[in-house]
């Protein structure tokens, strides 16, 4: 029996007016890069969190940071709006 494991890293964020923006990179078993980036707001029992899973892969973990940091900023200035992948 083989098994695989997979490790999710979070990398530099930033913020961004009231957003704090923080890129998520996951190694697949396949030796592709999966990428996602967490969009937070507010504080305390008022924090809201919004996790946008990417779809484009990569096989370096830098480059999928800064493309999830670059969604992530696009997102926050399109007001809102869903991220075309």
């Amino acid at each position: 029996m083989t098994t695989t494991t997979t490790t999710t890293s979070q990398h530099q964020g930033l913020e961004l007016g009231k957003y704090q923006i923080s890129p998520l990179t996951k190694a697949m078993p396949d030796g592709w890069i999966a990428c996602s980036v967490s969009i937070r707001s507010g504080r305390g029992s008022a924090t809201t969190d919004r996790v946008v899973r990417l779809t484009r892969l990569f096989r370096d973990r830098i480059a999928a940071a800064e493309y999830a940091l670059a969604e992530g900023v696009r997102w926050i200035t399109a007001g809102g709006r869903p991220l075309a992948n």
